[in-house]
């Protein structure tokens, strides 16, 4: 375990430094969600007494989509550079190397999740200059759930790269992936606005639970039945996007 860590720490701070370089994508990442709350926001304040809307204040209930969307876009098109890294030779000099294909993955995926999660906290500062009032849990729950969404959707992102090895592949991957994922789970609009067949479909999308126990979290209930589902869906897809992430990285190595 300690040699892993060592291994994954010197991967971590590698690409951490390369981040901050070239902190371009981490801007750019960022100001899709920002757009939302300053374009979108008014106008969902304005539907928010219409009937099926979620009970609570309307920033408490856009507000955690759009975390839940930086979570999810802000580390699913991290494979883009594992592919740039991979033809330029980098990824394969690392696998040769005495370290675990593991730790690789687990530094890079360190990095995503850091920089998505501190993006999530001033995403939610931002929020407080239009009107979002929560509590000291509720932004606890946040970045906890936004980090574990960033864990999985990156080491998908990666997993995926290191199949197909090719950007013009792995675009559509990841956008028949997310559009799904962005379309039922009332990240934008709640699902209770839906159609009741919507609706039904949309049951079926681990994230939307998510969505919703953010959002019972942001109402004040922290440690509502929501709440808690949120978390062991988040946890779940966490680990099994970690095995699939860590079983491409030991094929490649292999």
């Amino acid at each position: 375990m300690k040699k892993y860590l060592s291994d994954a720490s010197v991967v971590f701070s590698r690409s951490l430094l390369l981040a901050l370089q070239n902190p371009v994508w981490i801007i750019i990442s960022l100001m899709q969600p920002i757009l939302y709350l300053t374009l979108f926001g008014p106008v969902l304040e304005a539907v928010s007494h219409a009937p099926g809307f979620p009970p609570g204040d309307s920033w408490r209930v856009f507000v955690p989509g759009l975390l839940v969307q930086l979570g999810i876009f802000g580390a699913a098109f991290v494979g883009f550079g594992m592919i740039a890294e991979w033809r330029a030779g980098v990824i394969e000099r690392m696998l040769v190397a005495p370290m675990r294909p593991t730790a690789l993955l687990g530094g890079l995926v360190a990095r995503d999740v850091l920089v998505v999660t501190l993006q999530g906290a001033l995403l939610t500062g931002l929020s407080f200059l239009f009107g979002l009032r929560i509590s000291p849990e509720a932004f606890l729950v946040a970045l906890l759930l936004i980090a574990l969404l960033a864990a999985s959707f990156a080491s998908l992102s990666y997993g995926a790269a290191l199949l197909v090895k090719n950007e013009n592949a792995l675009a559509p991957m990841v956008n028949s992936l997310a559009l799904p994922i962005l379309l039922l789970s009332g990240i934008l609009l709640p699902m209770s606005l839906a159609p009741e067949w919507l609706q039904v479909v949309s049951d079926f999308n681990p994230i939307k639970h998510v969505v919703n126990g953010l959002r019972a979290a942001f109402r004040g209930d922290a440690l509502s039945t929501s709440t808690l589902i949120a978390f062991v869906i988040a946890c779940v897809i966490a680990v099994l996007s970690v095995l699939a992430g860590a079983r491409a990285m030991k094929n490649l190595a292999n």
